[in-house]
């Protein structure tokens, strides 16, 4: 090794040593860093555009619309890639900096590596205030970029040009790490970042990262293989770390070898095909009958690659309490959550392991067919509640029966809030692996056209579906944030999205009601509007026609199936709308637990006061 230097600004040498990081997808050398999502301002135009500008090549930057959204497509991105490849978002200071802090508890909600680039205030306060400077009168060293630090796995703020010697690599060892994946935030001082420094030139050495894969400990493995060879009942929930470990197939073959059911929860929806032998659906509140049948039978339960959220647990009552879980996660915050017996490693690996512990042991010959008895028992309701009707307001399980009828197998759905989550999630019919985002481990309301885009780009080289993104979601959330439909048209980069139509927040007034609460401020025939009979609606279509898009509005089930085969056949985004029912959902039946007042004025709200105390009552006590 040399003590050879080379003299540049902080920022010019940040993105030389960006540019020189990789990594392998599918045997195929790429770049770590796939792009980088940008919107300048006078906290990074001069010195970090600056740098971004001949790197142009190499690190394509990519002009946002609005901080949030475009820090959202990297989290899309990063999601398609299966945690591969990485995208950058980077701001200025101030408000654009905390625009993307809602996109950081995204990625971090879902274990998803974004890197998070902010300019900062001045580094020798010289200037002070500086403009969208937020001064705390006791701590001069607090900014808006402190913000960040609840919600990303690394977090540093750069005063001195040589700190990014030590910074930028244990920002990538955080975010390729299993046990710790997720947004890395680094802020940029503004004067750091036009700083020059004699940087070694080692330090931009092209560097090949490989996403670790933990092994488990020997007795843990053997742990567990004696505990699934006391089980009766076994049952394996297969979450999202199945999918980022390329575990799938390994999942489905030692399921399909030892006779254990497998259902899956949000995040590990699509892992397996629909159809699959193994497969029982999805499980928990938005899940399946027949899932949550088998879960509330299971005696040990097998979670792979889980943090097993109460949408998946029922809140913690969709199991006995007598049940055994024995956890298998890279993370050791995960595994050894609610008394679980804790195997500790990727789960690749630990699958494989445990496998080889099992011997010749099987579950009981009659729990596989008995989980097939209530798939098929589940598809049929699937399939009742998807029927076409001549009905000129459809339900949305309707709706996602012509989209996915009309998809192509590569195709990704994507969904994230609102009342989309809990009906993709049970209608939705994955017809090839990896093709189906739900965001909800924050459930995003934003993320859903964002992510689109960001799904869009991950298609291009190794490790994407090869599909159209098709995002699906309701009228509220397509007015919260949309501007990357614009995005989309500007880049060329195609996708078809999906607004329903029904009136407002229509899942949370369903909630509302549900909890005895009379309905207002959700729907719009509700909400202090100027004409509560006949509200002004949005046009969506031209509304999208407006950013770029080629857009119809469908005024049945037909006319939308004819949309689709015209969106298949387009470039860049299309838009289509249709108006669905707010009142006619896919019943579930799983618990949740959800704060409901303990005294009202409302003998509905006391009911429902009673219910919830019931639920409690079934919940599972972790330690």
């Amino acid at each position: 090794m040399t003590r050879e230097t080379v003299r540049l600004t902080m920022a010019q040498a940040l993105v030389r040593y960006l540019t020189n990081q990789f990594t392998e997808i599918d045997g195929e050398r790429v770049p770590l860093f796939a792009g980088l999502f940008g919107i300048f301002g006078h906290g990074n135009v001069t010195c970090l555009s600056e740098a971004l500008e001949q790197v142009q090549d190499r690190l394509p930057t990519w002009r946002g619309q609005n901080e949030q959204s475009m820090a959202l497509a990297a989290v899309g991105f990063a999601k398609a890639k299966r945690r591969r490849q990485i995208m950058i978002a980077a701001t200025s200071i101030g408000p654009g900096a905390a625009n993307m802090v809602t996109a950081a508890g995204t990625a971090m909600a879902n274990r998803l590596p974004v890197l998070l680039l902010a300019g900062d205030t001045f580094a020798n306060r010289l200037p002070d205030p500086v403009l969208q400077q937020v001064e705390h009168f006791g701590d001069p060293t607090v900014t808006v970029n402190d913000a960040f630090k609840p919600v990303v796995r690394y977090w540093d703020r750069i005063t001195l040009p040589e700190q990014i010697i030590t910074s930028l690599p244990q920002a990538i060892a955080t975010m390729l790490d299993p046990a710790t994946c997720g947004p890395a935030f680094i802020g940029l001082a503004q004067d750091t970042q036009e700083k020059a420094f004699d940087y070694p030139e080692v330090f931009f050495d092209p560097k090949v990262w490989h996403i670790p894969r933990p092994r488990p400990d020997r007795q843990a493995v053997e742990a567990a293989a004696e505990i699934l060879r006391n089980a009766s009942k076994p049952l394996i929930i297969a979450g999202g770390g199945v999918r980022y470990s390329l575990a799938e197939e390994a999942v489905a073959e030692f399921a399909a070898k030892r006779g254990i059911p497998v259902v899956e929860t949000i995040a590990g929806k699509g892992g397996l095909t629909h159809d699959h032998p193994v497969h029982a659906g999805p499980i928990g509140i938005v899940g399946s009958t027949s899932a949550n049948a088998l879960a509330a039978e299971a005696d040990v339960i097998l979670a792979i690659g889980t943090r097993l959220q109460d949408f998946t647990t029922g809140s913690w009552t969709a199991f006995s309490k007598d049940a055994q879980f024995v956890s298998i996660n890279a993370a050791r915050f995960d595994a050894v959550k609610h008394r679980a017996h804790a195997v500790i490693g990727d789960a690749l690996e630990t699958v494989g392991d445990l496998d080889n512990a099992l011997g010749n042991w099987t579950a009981p010959a009659d729990l596989m067919p008995k989980a097939k008895a209530l798939f098929a028992k589940w598809n049929e309701t699937l399939d009742e509640h998807q029927q076409p009707t001549n009905t000129p307001v459809p339900s949305y399980a309707q709706v996602i029966g012509v989209l996915n009828k009309c998809a192509r197998p590569e195709d990704t759905l994507i969904g994230a809030a609102g009342g989309t989550p809990g009906e993709i999630t049970k209608n939705w019919k994955v017809k090839n692996p990896n093709t189906f985002d739900c965001e909800f481990g924050f459930s995003c309301m934003g993320y859903e056209i964002a992510a689109g885009w960001g799904c869009a780009m991950a298609q291009e080289g190794p490790g994407g579906a090869g599909g159209t993104p098709i995002v699906m979601l309701g009228d509220g959330t397509y007015m919260m944030m949309n501007s990357d439909i614009y995005s989309a048209a500007l880049t060329g980069h195609k996708m078809i999205v999906v607004v329903c139509d029904n009136g407002g927040y229509a899942v949370i007034n369903r909630l509302q009601q549900f909890k005895g609460v009379p309905g207002f401020n959700n729907l719009l025939t509700d909400c202090r509007v100027q004409n509560r009979e006949n509200p002004l609606h949005v046009d969506f279509a031209k509304h999208a026609e407006a950013m770029g898009a080629k857009a119809r509005h469908c005024e049945s089930l037909a006319d939308l199936e004819a949309a689709m085969e015209w969106a298949q056949g387009n470039d860049g985004p299309t838009v289509l709308s249709i108006v669905s029912d707010a009142w006619k959902w896919v019943p579930g039946d799983a618990d949740w637990d959800v704060g409901v007042p303990e005294v009202s004025n409302f003998g509905t709200v006391r009911e429902a006061r009673e219910a919830q105390d019931e639920i409690r009552r079934k919940q599972r006590v972790g330690v």
